[in-house]
């Protein structure tokens, strides 16, 4: 019997729900990105962690990470190239208790793990 998959922490859903090219409706082809996939590149490429940061603050294990990132770039190349609609919806996450603007930042949010004791005694 498989273990469990273990839910990963994310800190803020979406601004948006997906994107689609100029002048396009709705298809079936369209591509599906978890919340999580979408995580993993928002940290990743947008904030620019690490693999390791990332998995710290998602609360999963590296080599996760990895596999998680590879489907994520891979879904927004067959966005970009064959111009298809992308939705972001769905996966196996748990939102972080502390959704505030500062979340994921590591300044206020104490379950984002990135905030270290010395910037905590500054302050």
């Amino acid at each position: 019997m498989p273990r469990p998959r273990k839910c990963r922490r994310v800190c803020s859903l979406p601004n948006i729900e997906g994107v689609a090219p100029i002048g396009e409706t709705q298809t079936a082809d369209d591509i599906v990105m978890s919340v999580e996939e979408y995580e993993v590149i928002r940290l990743i490429d947008w904030k620019g962690l690490t693999q390791e940061e990332c998995a710290a603050q998602m609360e999963i294990a590296r080599t996760t990470v990895t596999g998680i990132y590879m489907t994520a770039r891979r879904k927004l190349a067959d966005v970009l190239v064959n111009g298809k609609r992308l939705r972001i919806d769905g996966g196996d996450f748990a939102l972080c208790e502390h959704r505030t603007a500062m979340c994921g930042t590591g300044r206020a949010c104490p379950c984002c793990k990135k905030r270290k004791s010395e910037d905590l005694e500054n302050e």
